[in-house]
């Protein structure tokens, strides 16, 4: 199947500008709503980014969710509670492994049906009532299921996040991006190992990163003037359209 480009080949460097201003606004939102709830970047970004051009996808996305994870990590050091993430790190260890094997296996066009699938199971994740507690063995499996998903599509929030979003925000916030702090360099280290992560991925990495820390700082300065509610059900309808467009890319 010929996928239809609108930018750049993969291995022009640099991208083009209107592809350089269109990723770094969809990055700058992503951050504000992970600033603000504790996860999102990858799930509104990863999408489109990945219409726009699958070499965003899940490289580039990582290292702005790295640097974004390490700023809201440094904020809210003293909410991170290491005893509890040490099972769920443990477990993102063979899930990253299984995420890096699953890119050897599927083409571009089955990483797009299968990015947007993951988008939409989050999403109707995060809508569901289930309860969970984060126990040992329930932290290793979403440590496990988020270094799978993260791996191979740079979502790796949805499964740490319906275990702990029944705790105290600000311990969310923290906790999340600590754990991501760890989590995105076990991933680009298994990028770098399968060659997904190279200097072309650097380069067009680079203007993410200040659009990243501008979407966590005027997120700082807002989200407290922004109803919880209405940024949540806001940023979960941006997610399913998001996921209905890499799906609908499968076969365009």
């Amino acid at each position: 199947m010929k996928r239809v480009s609108f930018c750049a080949p993969l291995t022009a460097v640099p991208v083009k500008l209107m592809e350089i201003i269109i990723a770094t606004a969809v990055i700058f939102i992503g951050s504000f709503v992970q600033s603000s709830l504790g996860f999102g970047l990858a799930i509104i970004s990863a999408p489109v980014l990945f219409f726009l051009d699958p070499l965003y996808v899940p490289a580039p996305i990582t290292v702005a969710a790295l640097t974004l994870s390490l700023a809201n990590a440094a904020k809210h050091s003293n909410s991170i509670s290491f005893s509890g993430l040490k099972f769920a790190l443990v477990g993102r260890i063979p899930g990253t492994i299984a995420g890096g094997l699953l890119l050897f296996w599927i083409s571009v066009d089955q990483l797009a049906l299968w990015l947007g699938m993951s988008v939409i199971a989050a999403v109707l994740l995060s809508f569901s009532r289930i309860v969970l507690r984060p126990t040992p063995k329930a932290m290793f499996s979403a440590g496990f299921l988020s270094g799978f998903m993260g791996t191979s599509t740079s979502i790796g929030g949805p499964p740490m996040a319906l275990l702990l979003q029944h705790e105290d925000s600000d311990f969310i916030r923290a906790n999340m991006a600590a754990f991501f702090c760890v989590s995105c360099l076990m991933s680009l280290t298994m990028l770098a190992i399968l060659g997904r992560f190279e200097l072309r991925h650097i380069m067009i990495s680079l203007p993410l990163m200040p659009a990243t820390l501008l979407g966590y700082w005027v997120a700082n300065m807002t989200f407290h003037k922004i109803p919880h509610r209405i940024l949540r059900i806001s940023s979960l309808l941006l997610c399913v359209m998001a996921g209905a467009l890499a799906i609908a890319s499968y076969w365009l």
